[in-house]
């Protein structure tokens, strides 16, 4: 938990709890001491002026007792909550910086559980280190030495008490912390579970199969259930044991101290104050019991943070990053580019080569895991190459800064994503200073403006989240839109114009050719319709990865043997000639 919390917790404030805290024991280790002072020289003698002056003592640090651990509170709870704050914008800002390579590491549902659950166990452990952790301690030592200067014969029932206490606790930490680690596991699976069935509920319903996934989150959820009643029942029985060792230990100082007081060796005053500091003793023992049980927790927990933070991403940036010049005309150039993902056997993408310059349109088209999104997701440099380049207007990707290589593509990936919000906002996605007019340009290229002038809203009508408001071809011309409102140098198309019929797409495709600042762009679509590709300047055919043909579609229908088996399987024989 050290390592997490450098650069994410205020020092300033940890000592000023620990100051506070220390006031804190400080004066209500003093009370028992006044207690007694008051029974053996004021009410044992019926000095009433005594009384009244130890007892504005007792008021005062009573006083500073209350004022410290408000101090205390309000810092510890402060310092906590700032923590997690810190903690989940770290996480965040970690993953959304993160190569899709190393996104794909660690679940989404695990993600999830980490930026939330698992934060949620550190701060409440930080908040019990700031208070019982500095207390305990502090109280314990303190305790002791008071009560041995009250008696020190009496001293010797804690021999007996505290390895009672310390073996019992030993029996419980061993059986607890195992738990409380499978706890965070568990609450993973809850979590994939949950987000699979809701991701994937019309496919659920489509093949009937609720009742194995109702079931599914039932395993989970008992299996989480009852690890929880174990450690808890755990937890539970600890207390009233505990109690049992305290009240035990006072029947024996009584018992004893009764003695002594008989035999004259001991005053009453100072057997109140030793039981009030043997109680302050064992509570001292049970918060720093409780505090070693949720410690491996949090632990496990920021080991799992930890994890999030140690990954780190292949991408490497060129120690100069260059800028694209903002020319009236750009190129592409894929030089010899092959890629494999992450473990993986065999390359996703061997030896691919071709170039387009500003006004030029690629189409790349092939079977299913070809190799297609994978081709365009290097663009963008979502992943990085294993061989070859990739260069825009002539410069290699990776000399480019991130951002600034993001800034000049603009991608329709292939399930259209709408964002919780008005339908402006979705649009200003990637220009934020974008006018009105602009983005009604762009609905009325991406075909969309009819629906969207039909609404009584307009561009403020309110966008559920995902989109869930508008039909699958409705999220797709939106999701175009979206793309074109930026003006970028590429505009990357990933199977976008599949949700749209024949005639929208056509129309899509004849108003994008004729945008004034789309002809001074790059148009990569990725597509498996031959109506879609058969105007573009330049034709990718694709097959387990490999480059098998390039060219217009004039040329590849009649030299491209796989080229003319995707014709075959949509075109009726001879509609194409």
């Amino acid at each position: 938990m050290i390592k997490i919390a450098k650069g994410r917790v205020s020092y300033l404030a940890v000592l000023g709890a620990i100051i506070f805290m220390t006031i804190q024991v400080i004066a209500n280790l003093n009370l028992p001491s006044l207690t007694s002072d008051i029974v053996n020289n004021g009410v044992a003698t019926g000095n009433i002026s005594y009384i009244w002056k130890v007892g504005m003592k007792m008021i005062a640090f009573s006083l500073l007792s209350i004022f410290a651990a408000i101090c205390n509170v309000y810092l510890a709870s402060t310092t906590s909550q700032k923590w997690g704050q810190n903690l989940r914008s770290d996480i965040y800002r970690k993953v959304m910086n993160l190569s899709t390579d190393e996104y794909d590491q660690i679940e989404t549902s695990s993600l999830i559980t980490r930026t939330t659950n698992d934060v949620v166990q550190i701060q409440n452990v930080a908040i019990m280190m700031l208070r019982m952790m500095i207390m305990a301690p502090i109280m314990l030592i303190g305790a002791s030495f008071l009560a041995y200067s009250k008696n020190h014969t009496l001293t010797l029932v804690f021999l007996v008490a505290l390895p009672l206490l310390v073996i019992f606790m030993g029996i419980v930490l061993k059986f607890a912390v195992p738990m409380f680690q499978a706890m965070q596991t568990k609450t993973d699976r809850i979590n994939r579970i949950f987000r699979e069935g809701l991701t994937g509920v019309r496919v659920i319903r489509a093949f009937r199969q609720d009742q194995f996934e109702q079931n599914r989150f039932e395993d989970a959820n008992v299996d989480y259930t009852q690890n929880a009643i174990n450690v808890n029942t755990l937890l539970a029985l600890a207390l009233p044991i505990m109690t049992l060792i305290m009240s035990g230990t006072n029947v024996a100082i009584i018992l004893f101290g009764a003695h002594l007081i008989g035999n004259q060796a001991m005053q009453v005053g100072n057997l109140i104050a030793f039981m009030t500091y043997a109680m302050q003793i064992l509570m001292s023992f049970m918060m720093l019991s409780m505090v070693l049980i949720f410690i491996p927790r949090a632990q496990a927990s920021a080991k799992r943070i930890q994890q999030v933070f140690d990954l780190r991403s292949t991408m490497k940036v060129a120690d100069k990053p260059q800028a694209l010049t903002a020319e009236t005309t750009h190129s592409l150039e894929f030089d010899h580019v092959s890629y494999r993902y992450h473990n993986a056997e065999k390359p996703a993408l061997t030896d691919v080569d071709f170039s387009a310059k500003s006004g030029q349109t690629v189409a790349i088209i092939g079977g299913t895991g070809s190799g297609k999104s994978t081709l365009i997701n290097l663009i963008p440099r979502f992943y990085d190459l294993e061989k070859g380049q990739i260069k825009i207007d002539g410069i290699d990707i990776t000399q480019l800064a991130p951002e600034k290589l993001r800034d000049a593509v603009s991608l329709v990936p292939q399930k259209a994503t709408l964002f919780t919000g008005t339908l402006r906002e979705n649009m200003k996605y990637g220009k934020s200073d974008a006018t009105d007019d602009e983005i009604w340009h762009a609905l009325e290229i991406a075909r969309a403006r009819q629906f969207v002038e039909d609404d009584p809203d307009g561009l403020d009508m309110y966008v559920e989240q995902g989109g869930g408001n508008f039909s699958g071809g409705q999220r797709q011309r939106l999701a175009i839109a979206r793309a074109l409102v930026k003006q970028a140098a590429i505009y990357v198309f990933d199977d976008s114009f599949s949700a749209l019929d024949f005639k929208t797409d056509a129309d899509l495709r004849a108003e994008l050719r004729q945008d004034a600042h789309i002809q001074k762009s790059i148009t990569v679509i990725v597509a498996q319709r031959i109506a879609t590709v058969a105007d573009a300047d330049l034709i990718l055919v694709l097959d387990n990865g490999q480059l098998v043909g390039k060219g217009t579609h004039d040329e590849l229908r009649k030299t491209n043997k796989i080229y003319q088996e995707i014709i075959k399987s949509q075109i009726r024989k001879g509609a194409d000639e």
